[in-house]
């Protein structure tokens, strides 16, 4: 730069200018893609609140309504850039109540089970997720389950018997860490799933999801486009085995899955 008395001089970038400005954009475009999936999230439930809930009504067993939560997932993936990558289809017989019983990472996962399985369930959900406007209304008229876990083996006895009532050939799906992991890997495993199965001498479908925490992970609301991996182990009889050999046995099946080397 020439100064008004004619010398030249250099003016030295501030420091810290540059990545300053790369954190403001980084900033900014976690906030646009939260404010994205959010958008699409209260969209869908705006608009697939009244099929899902009429037809949940009329049906008797929940299929059609089922169905509206399909479409639901796959809208919200398709937005968000997330792509699914299923192994193992071949592992679930065709009208077959499961207990279904997966690792949870994300709020990705649950959108990801609904279209990898091709197979009627409903969950088991924390009574907390019943208060979330139309959605939990959506949920509980679908038939789902919803559980308080406050209440120990009565809120299990409860589970049991709305179990017992689910149509044939529908099963029943639950997150046995009962949370979402912070980093990826698999918390200590809660026992409700087991005995659900054990007392309906269910056969356990292991499922592992990979990725899911790398596309949305706990404590964040942006995601990043790319995979999620879901991989269906062959289903676990129970054969009288003890309950904790039954849940060392799942546990591992689905940890073998969150390394890439071990999907095959």
């Amino acid at each position: 730069m020439v100064s008004p008395r004619g010398y030249c001089y250099f003016t030295a970038p501030r420091p810290g200018g540059a990545s300053t400005t790369r954190g403001s954009n980084h900033m900014m475009m976690r906030f646009i893609k939260a404010t994205w999936i959010l958008f699409w999230a209260i969209l869908l439930t705006l608009i697939l609140f009244l099929p899902i809930f009429v037809t949940a009504l009329l049906g008797k067993r929940g299929d059609a309504a089922f169905a509206g939560t399909q479409i639901y997932a796959w809208v919200l993936l398709k937005v968000t850039g997330i792509r699914l990558r299923v192994t193992g289809l071949e592992h679930i017989q065709p009208g077959q109540r499961y207990v279904i019983l997966s690792n949870h990472a994300s709020y990705l996962d649950p959108p990801a089970l609904v279209l990898a399985l091709g197979i009627q369930y409903r969950w088991v959900i924390k009574k907390e997720i019943r208060k979330v406007p139309l959605f939990g209304l959506a949920l509980e008229t679908s038939r789902n389950l919803f559980i308080d876990r406050s209440k120990g083996s009565e809120a299990l006895a409860s589970i049991k018997r709305g179990v017992a009532q689910l149509p044939d050939g529908t099963g029943v799906l639950l997150f046995p860490e009962g949370t979402r992991s912070w980093d990826g890997k698999l918390l200590p495993f809660k026992k409700g799933g087991f005995v659900i199965a054990k007392d309906g001498n269910l056969p356990i479908l292991p499922i592992t999801i990979r990725g899911s925490h790398d596309r949305l992970p706990k404590g964040h609301a942006a995601f990043t486009a790319g995979t999620i991996d879901v991989i269906i182990h062959p289903p676990v009889t129970l054969n009288h085995k003890p309950l904790d050999e039954l849940m060392a046995e799942v546990r591992n099946t689905i940890e073998s899955g969150l390394t890439p080397t071990s999907s095959g």
